[in-house]
């Protein structure tokens, strides 16, 4: 499995030779964003990084940004959150962190420790979930991420179920990489000890761990940093996953940690077990409907730079997360709307690149291996940075100022805010509050609240006249707080200063729930209300709607911190 960024190998054709080059091609461009050292990359790095043709590349990269799995800024190309939808097809088709996440919650909070479950990947361990505790020395590890399995606890538990080759497969990664520059979510070792050295301890924890059922990791990572782990196993007694507790020296040693934890780790195990046999006993529910083919509307839209048959293989990969253990040949071609000789194409190159794999000979199921296309690099985004090039399309589209606000309290607080370039212009910056009856977001933000909660903020504030034009007669309020519910907008004219108009939509999360508002402000002699409702309205829905759905794919397996 190629881990560094440097000539990323093609995978051999899929039999019968049908793989599909275009999505060969475009794998190893993702792949490239999602290791390399740094986050954003110029074209022609990603020529020297894959070795394919700089005409290649821009064709990849003009798909690829086409259906939002990265973005261009500039020159650079950086991943886009709607690339974790692949990922997300993985975690959802595996089942694990839908059954096993809340045990793992209940654990960390009972034992006040970290607690994080994962599984085997090739010769590496990857992380499927996780329930962190904030302190000043927390895990760092984000979903997603792979580490090297004689590094881990939950590797020496994997590796006791090895095949003779998956144990040759390890020794030449570490011959090869005795360093693990191959892994960018672990310290590269500075001063490599011997693979014979690295395989003798490996082997001797090895042992340990298949005798006493649990192993420890005893700052192999870096200083400081300790776990045990104990293994989840299936109805055929094979190890699925491991659950791990994590902690540091600074509070525990190995084995005070075992003697805190260990117990409770186990029993939490032995319930994991019990929701996995109780899961595979229900039958599988009916495959989600992506919707028709949207590949030859892009097709006809973008010429031979749209990479037709690139973006079919991802929307194949993207949809076996539609069921539990992933779908049919015909399942898949039906939830894409795509023909069932162009599935099984896309399916046989991902299965020869060991995306997915079809262990019961019918279903393609996605393999952890998915999660190495960007998954750890973007849950590690925050919401400014999530948010922050949609405001600059807007700004770029309406010429005005953009920023995005939550309530707190009775007032609103900006946090994000992307200004334009203009003699006279709106200086507000992050962290400024205003009262929100007075502006534009507060008005939509308000109009999320519940009848209950929007009476009682009335009845708790003073409106003061900040302007002449300042509303403060509580009925009038009501009104157009409700009036921005029913319309889906609010714009505010001169209220909050003399001079300024906003217009702002509302932002919401997954489930609906209003957390943000988004707006535009200008100087009133620029614009008419009803021009702003005619020709800015429309951009800001847009890119609320878009700030909507990267949110969504952010936060379907990852908890996104709120400013």
């Amino acid at each position: 499995m190629p881990h560094a960024t440097s000539a990323l190998p093609t995978a051999p054709a899929a039999p019968g030779g049908e793989s599909v080059g275009p999505l060969e091609r475009g794998l190893a461009v993702l792949r490239a964003l999602s290791t390399g050292p740094a986050r954003r990359m110029r074209p022609g790095d990603l020529t020297r990084a894959t070795g394919l043709a700089r005409s290649t590349v821009d064709r990849i990269v003009t798909t690829l940004a086409h259906i939002g799995y990265v973005r261009i800024e500039d020159r650079d190309v950086l991943l886009a959150p709607g690339l974790m939808e692949v990922g997300n097809a993985y975690l959802a088709a595996c089942g694990l962190p839908d059954d096993l996440e809340p045990y793992a919650v209940l654990l960390a909070d009972d034992l006040d420790e970290s607690v994080s479950i994962a599984v085997p990947d090739g010769d590496g361990v990857r992380f499927i979930t996780q329930s962190t505790r904030r302190r000043t020395m927390s895990l760092a590890f984000r979903i997603g991420d792979l580490l090297p399995a004689e590094r881990c606890a939950a590797g020496t538990l994997f590796a006791a179920d090895w095949s003779p080759a998956r144990h040759d497969a390890w020794r030449a990664r570490l011959r090869d990489d005795p360093a693990d520059t191959g892994f960018p979510a672990v310290p590269a070792r500075a001063v490599p000890p011997a693979p014979d050295e690295v395989e003798a301890d490996f082997a001797s924890r090895i042992a340990t761990a298949r005798e006493a059922g649990w192993s420890a990791d005893d700052q192999l990572i870096e200083p400081g940093l300790i776990a045990i782990a104990v293994p989840v196993r299936d109805g055929a007694g094979q190890a699925v996953c491991a659950v791990s507790v994590v902690s540091h020296t600074s509070r525990h040693s190995v084995e005070s940690l075992s003697a805190h934890a260990l117990a409770r780790l186990r029993d939490s195990a032995a319930a994991m077990e019990r929701a996995l046999s109780a899961t595979a006993a229900r039958s599988p529910g009916a495959p989600a409907d992506h919707g028709a083919d949207t590949s030859r509307r892009s097709k006809e839209e973008l010429g031979p730079e749209f990479l037709q048959s690139l973006a079919r293989g991802l929307a194949v990969l993207a949809a076996l997360g539609s069921d539990r253990g992933g779908l049919s040949l015909s399942a898949a071609a039906e939830a894409t709307g795509l023909p069932r000789a162009t599935a099984r194409r896309a399916l046989l190159t991902l299965q020869q690149l060991g995306y997915v794999t079809t262990g019961d000979g019918r279903r393609f199921t996605p393999l952890p291996k998915v999660l190495e296309l960007g998954y750890a690099r973007l849950s590690g985004l925050t919401f400014g940075e999530i948010v922050q090039p949609h405001l600059a399309r807007l700004v770029e589209r309406v010429h005005d100022s953009a920023s995005m606000a939550m309530l707190a309290g009775d007032d609103i607080v900006y946090v994000a805010r992307m200004p334009t370039v203009r003699i006279m212009s709106v200086n507000i910056t992050l962290g400024t509050r205003f009262p929100a009856y007075a502006t534009s977001m507060g008005r939509v933000l308000l109009a999320g609240l519940s009848e209950a909660e929007l009476t009682a903020h009335l009845a708790r504030i003073t409106p003061r006249p900040l302007t002449r034009h300042t509303r403060t007669a509580p009925d009038d309020l009501a009104a157009a707080i409700r009036a921005a519910g029913r319309e889906g907008h609010a714009l505010v004219d001169q209220e909050l200063e003399e001079g300024l108009r906003s217009i702002a939509v509302p932002v919401r999360d997954r489930h609906g729930r209003v957390i943000a508002a988004l707006n535009v402000s200008t100087h009133a002699g620029r614009s008419t209300p009803d021009a702003m409702r005619r020709t800015v309205l429309p951009a800001l829905t847009e890119i609320a709607a878009a700030i909507e759905r990267d949110l969504a794919m952010v936060t379907e397996r990852t908890r996104l911190p709120i400013p």
